[in-house]
């Protein structure tokens, strides 16, 4: 019978949260999309069209 309970009891346990190792997973993948984004942002390409773009809209009449 005490096993019974101990099982009963493990199985109601709701593990909301991340552990120690999810939350380090977690944050390593943010970092690598933050560093990709921040490359493609500030690549050659996308730089001069945005500029263009930006300097289309502030000449526009």
């Amino acid at each position: 019978m005490g096993r019974a309970r101990t099982v009963v009891r493990r199985r109601g346990r709701s593990d909301a949260g991340m552990t120690t190792a999810e939350y380090a997973v977690g944050t390593l993948a943010a970092c690598a999309l933050a560093a990709g984004l921040y490359k493609v942002v500030t690549s050659e390409a996308i730089t001069g069209a945005l500029t263009s773009m930006l300097e289309r809209a502030l000449h526009a009449t």
